[in-house]
């Protein structure tokens, strides 16, 4: 927060003084001017002319927009802009995905079946039966304005490209080998031609460790997909994947729309860094000078870990559903095919 100002400059709660040329002079002052909006308050950045208070700005309307398109599919997130359109035409909006004055802090936002956070991200659950058959909504209002307000529909969006991901875990990394001690340095001699006396060697480094292995990926589980479909005039395609004892659902439309089903095998873990050679100490002074130590030998790196193996795939769908099998697509490297069965699966929800 801003305590005080003089014709210096303001200085801030943390003592910190912020010379007036920052407004006078912003190309001379860029770079400091960035450093102290990356890290100031709010109230700062606003004295930088970087940022509004909504409070202190008369306002004609406003509404809400979201730049990535409308709509948003379960599981995932989408940012909201707020435009302000003030009595003379001038336009503002909110920081963030809007790079704009307006700050998110000035903004209510109220939500029905998707979540917003303070920023205005927009969220949708990924078990598509908490959406199916509801219309999210969104409504904006600004505390200081109390007769502003927007409302925003968001339709579901199921023409979206999912992935179910049931790919064994990666293997650990391995250790890094110790690096080795220098040498020490040898003791000094005499180069007094009267008393000549040799400098001592230098003592060897000593070796590195070896780095350790990684460790092996893990395998992959078995994978259980049904698929089951829901006609209408969009048909859509309820999906259920299932695997050591967990289970994920998707809504998906086939136009547009697709689930990529992975069960590969985890990569394995990289092998540790091999510990550097200590360095052999120099020679001392003297006459002759004496020999320096040799360098100790650096530890061999460790091996990657073996990846691990894919798991089997089971595909089991309606027959009305097998023309929109193309939506679907596996990963198992290294696995066997993906076993494909016909039979009546009813809906799974």
């Amino acid at each position: 927060m801003i305590r005080f100002e003089t014709q210096q400059g303001f200085t801030t709660s943390r003592g910190v003084t912020i010379p007036s040329i920052l407004r006078a002079a912003p190309t001379a002052s860029a770079m400091l001017a960035s450093l102290i909006v990356l890290s100031a308050c709010a109230t700062v950045q606003v004295h930088l002319g970087m940022k509004v208070y909504l409070a202190k700005t008369p306002i004609a309307s406003i509404k809400a927009i979201m730049p990535e398109g409308p709509g948003i599919a379960p599981g995932q997130k989408s940012p909201l802009v707020v435009v302000v359109t003030e009595p003379n035409g001038k336009v503002l909006q909110t920081e963030g995905a809007g790079h704009g004055k307006i700050l998110w802090q000035d903004i209510q936002v109220t939500a029905s079946v998707v979540a917003a956070n303070k920023k205005g991200i927009l969220s949708l659950p990924h078990d598509p039966r908490i959406s199916d058959g509801k219309d999210p909504h969104v409504t904006i209002t600004i505390p200081s304005h109390p007769d502003m307000r927007a409302e925003l529909d968001i339709p579901v969006r199921y023409d979206h490209p999912f992935t179910s991901n049931f790919s064994g875990s990666p293997g650990s990394s391995g250790m890094s080998g110790t690096d080795g001690i220098d040498g020490t340095s040898g003791s000094m001699g005499s180069t007094d031609p009267n008393n000549p006396s040799a400098g001592g060697d230098g003592g060897n480094g000593s070796d590195g460790s070896n780095g350790s292995d990684g460790g092996p990926g893990g395998n992959a589980p078995a994978v259980q997909v049904l698929v089951a479909f829901r006609a209408g005039n969009h048909p859509l395609l309820q999906i259920s994947v299932s695997a050591a004892g967990k289970r994920k659902l998707y809504l998906v439309d086939p136009q547009g729309g697709s689930l990529t089903v992975k069960a590969d095998g985890g990569p394995g873990g990289s092998g540790g860094r091999g510990g550097r050679g200590g360095r052999g100490g120099s020679g001392g002074i003297g006459s002759p000078n004496g020999s320096s130590g040799s360098n100790g030998s650096d530890g061999r790196s460790g091996w990657d870990g073996s990846p691990g193996k894919a798991g089997s795939i089971t595909v089991t769908y309606d027959p009305e559903a097998k023309t929109y099998l193309t939506a679907l697509h596996f990963s198992n490297r290294g696995g066997p095919p993906p076993a494909f069965h016909e039979a009546s699966v009813a809906p799974l929800w």
